[in-house]
């Protein structure tokens, strides 16, 4: 097993990395985030950490790309801020969020409302609608 960072997770939940969305990057729960908004969370610190192939693993397979567009150079992410999780049933979820970030000296903002299903008691990102 790698070892994980002890610094603070990227998702801004507070918590270790290592305690946080690091569980569901590597290791024995790999790929197992329990709720929508952990694997949305988890998914944010994947982009944050350049970790492509579990964005794609992580992606439903009836929506990934076959491949991740390379990010521009000097892209930083600043943040992440869930603004809701709702469970429309057991199996099916949505998550608002913005992140934020900056490229090429201008500063962006991602609003999306994304929408995850369960399979096989794993959650997979479907799509989202950016506001």
């Amino acid at each position: 097993m790698t070892q994980l960072p002890v610094t603070a997770c990227p998702c801004g939940s507070g918590a270790p990395y290592a305690e946080c969305c690091g569980v569901w990057h590597d290791g024995p729960r790999r790929f197992q985030a329990p709720s929508a908004e952990a694997l949305m969370r988890s998914r944010y610190s994947a982009f944050v950490l350049g970790l492509h192939d579990y964005l794609l693993a992580t992606w439903h397979m009836t929506t990934r790309p076959t491949q991740l567009d390379p990010e521009p150079p000097g892209l930083k992410w600043l943040g992440l801020e869930v603004r809701r999780a709702l469970a429309q049933d057991v199996d099916h979820a949505t998550v608002e969020f913005v992140a934020r970030n900056k490229a090429a000296g201008r500063a962006h903002r991602l609003h999306e409302t994304s929408r995850f299903a369960r399979e096989d008691g794993r959650w997979f990102y479907v799509d989202g609608d950016v506001k």
